[in-house]
């Protein structure tokens, strides 16, 4: 996730101005807590402490949920986030009208070319066999909200909005991802290639280790061990190609030749001959730790 330091965010910001605030953050990054462990945690008043989440939760760091306890319902609080990047130069409130922005279901690629391990499943059941490419092609593929497969590609077709008379400035997209390897062993790696129109802009390596707890999103019936990935954010601008900040590849906003009457094509890749050839899953709304499809921001002047 990335936050521009402006006065548009100040409702992100002002969670750090708090010594409470952020050791609530360092509790939760260990375990989900209720308000009363808090409270004794921090040796402050309950009432503080609720205070202090809705702060939180306001601001999209932590997310909340009243579930039954043994006297009445108890607020169990989670941390929402795992990483955010401040941007100091970010794009002007003034170029705000010029921002399209599109929610894409990671079930709704255009083309394929997988091999197993694989499978999709929707929100409430899975779609298809699993481990069975064909199903890939199967029209319930849009209901999709979480795939994965072991090396090959999925690519989407993003629409593009802009108009005739503006020039593309910066295309940013942001989605939960990891390997595929969760599902029988957590600690292998995997590079993860991302092209646009044609144009290769870099290869994230998952690291692994983050799928053996429980999806804050995912639903009940799901028991396979993928459970959560990541939140990765490209960004392509004028300097260069950048995942999360760290610049990638010298490829430019011009170089991707974005045309108001063409649709932007996104490839997700991981090749069998990499040397961490770990696989892909992506995670939509209703699955993994953040409750988000593929989400595209395209902004131009």
């Amino acid at each position: 996730m990335e936050i521009e330091v402006n006065s548009r965010n100040m409702k992100f910001l002002e969670c750090f101005s708090s010594h409470t605030r952020v050791k609530m953050i360092e509790l939760l990054s260990i375990q989900p807590m209720n308000i009363k462990s808090m409270s004794e945690a921090l040796d402050i008043k309950s009432p503080i402490v609720t205070r202090h989440i809705h702060m939180l939760e306001d601001a999209g760091i932590v997310r909340c949920e009243s579930i039954a306890g043994k006297r009445g319902m108890q607020k169990i609080c989670h941390l929402q986030l795992t990483q955010a990047m401040l941007l100091f130069k970010g794009t002007p409130a003034a170029d705000e009208s010029n921002r399209y922005f599109v929610s894409l279901p990671v079930g709704h690629y255009s083309s394929y070319q997988i091999k197993p391990t694989c499978g999709l499943a929707s929100e409430s059941q899975m779609i298809g066999m699993c481990d069975d490419p064909r199903y890939f092609a199967d029209p319930d593929h849009v209901m999709a909200k979480v795939l994965w497969f072991g090396s090959g590609f999925v690519e989407y077709r993003i629409p593009n909005y802009m108009v005739s008379n503006e020039s593309p400035e910066s295309l940013e997209i942001s989605m939960e991802i990891c390997s595929e390897t969760p599902c029988a062993v957590n600690h292998l790696p995997s590079d993860i290639t991302f092209t646009l129109n044609g144009e290769e802009i870099g290869t994230w390596t998952y690291p692994g280790d983050f799928g053996s707890t429980r999806g804050l999103y995912t639903p009940e019936w799901w028991h396979k061990n993928i459970q959560h990935g990541l939140i990765k954010t490209i960004r392509v601008n004028r300097q260069g190609s950048f995942i999360d900040g760290i610049q990638v590849s010298n490829v430019t906003i011009d170089q991707l030749m974005l045309s108001y009457d063409k649709e932007i094509l996104f490839r997700i890749s991981c090749s069998a001959t990499a040397k961490n050839c770990g696989g892909v899953t992506l995670f939509g709304k209703g699955f993994g730790n953040y409750n988000q499809d593929i989400e595209v921001t395209l902004r131009c002047k």
